[in-house]
């Protein structure tokens, strides 16, 4: 009946619909979280500082 029948092809002839895979999360995903922004944000206030002090008080 089905001589060219794929194995790896999905078969969706009961009406069941496939579940989509989750996407991988990457980089912009994990600076889109608010802690992670805020300790950024004070290792990079701590590094302005210092470049500060360094450039003017020095």
């Amino acid at each position: 009946m089905l001589r060219h029948h794929h194995p790896e092809m999905l078969d969706t002839s009961r009406g069941q619909a496939p579940t989509p895979t989750p996407e991988p999360r990457g980089c912009l995903f994990a600076l889109s979280q608010p802690p992670l922004m805020i300790f950024l944000g004070v290792i990079g206030f701590l590094l302005l500082m210092a470049a500060v002090h360094d450039l003017f008080l020095l």
